[in-house]
């Protein structure tokens, strides 16, 4: 079992699909030639031709509807979005079609489309190459929204994806392409959708993340533990559907809860997921749910951007705040 890191995972997965199904074909900005922004397809074109991975124009909306007709039509498209930053032009073809499609057709038409993109910052990207954008699409009826944090998960979250029989927003946490490594197994494998992992467990209180902040989420609990204090990280990787259950197990375990992402902070995932902690564990909580996300600013130039983003400072605070309630 070789050890990968996130961007070999993803691409030693598109090699075995395409391998395995000649229904599934890529396209998206410089996904031929140049394998990639990030190098995620490389070796595809060379070795499957540009009949499959294809080399589209700067058109989110073009690249995104002309793959809900190749769905449509029995193929298996993969639409690579080059950028979250970048999707906006093509948010009109996953609202009004892929998301719809199904329920317009009262179940006659699916539409197995998976839509890749890397999102969020870390790496000092430019303008637009840094959005986190995630609650647009979790608002989206029809859309499943998944985001691994690993390598193993990247890999098993993208066969379930490319297999499912509706639209797969696939998001790839630009911070977490090459940081660390991991054993993933050779061949197909899934993680189902839907499903959250318990990343570390705990007693004390429950630490709610996905993508990259999950990473700072495990840096910050072992930081705690140091210090007797055990903090339970729940990874959600799937964003809708929400795994209602994980969430409410591990809330009504801790009693606290404190919830992590680096989006905006106004109409964030966070305030859903406080809400249903609300529903299906309020009796439980000792403190009120808190927050440490993002400002309700565009995403700022690299020089603000450790500012920007949730820091283990920021989350540490937070945290010793919602123990001592």
């Amino acid at each position: 079992m070789a050890e990968q890191n996130m961007v070999q995972a993803l691409n030693t997965a598109l090699h075995e699909m395409f391998e395995g199904d000649a229904r599934i074909l890529l396209m998206g900005e410089d996904v031929g030639k140049n394998g990639g922004v990030f190098r995620v397809s490389e070796g595809l074109f060379d070795k499957f031709g540009g009949q499959r991975v294809i080399d589209t124009p700067l058109a989110e909306s073009g690249i995104i509807g002309t793959a809900i007709g190749l769905a449509v039509g029995g193929m298996r498209p993969i639409a690579e979005v080059q950028f979250m930053g970048f999707l906006y032009p093509g948010l009109d073809q996953l609202f009004s079609h892929a998301g719809r499609l199904r329920a317009r057709s009262v179940g006659q038409v699916s539409v197995p489309l998976l839509v890749r993109m890397p999102y969020g910052g870390g790496i000092r990207a430019p303008e637009q190459h840094a959005d986190s954008a995630e609650a647009y699409l979790t608002h989206t009826p029809g859309l499943k929204v998944v985001v691994p944090s690993t390598p193993y998960d990247a890999k098993g979250l993208l066969y379930s994806a490319i297999e499912d029989p509706d639209p797969v927003i696939f998001l790839e946490p630009i911070r977490m392409y090459r940081l660390g490594r991991m054993e993933v197994p050779e061949g197909r494998f899934t993680v189902p959708i839907g499903q959250a992992r318990v990343a570390k467990t705990g007693s004390d209180l429950t630490l709610i993340c996905w993508g990259a902040m999950t990473h700072l989420a495990m840096t910050v609990a072992e930081d705690f533990q140091k210090r007797g204090i055990e903090i339970e990280v729940l990874d959600l990787r799937t964003l809708a559907p929400l795994d209602r259950q994980a969430i409410a197990s591990s809330v009504a375990k801790t009693g606290r809860c404190v919830i992590l992402h680096e989006a905006p902070r106004t109409g964030g995932l966070a305030g859903e997921i406080t809400a249903l902690i609300m529903e299906v564990a309020f009796w439980y909580l000792k403190a009120p749910v808190a927050r440490v996300t993002g400002f309700d600013v565009p995403y700022p130039a690299y020089a603000w951007e450790d500012f920007y983003m949730p820091n283990p400072e920021r989350l540490s605070r937070v945290i010793t705040e919602t123990l001592k309630d």
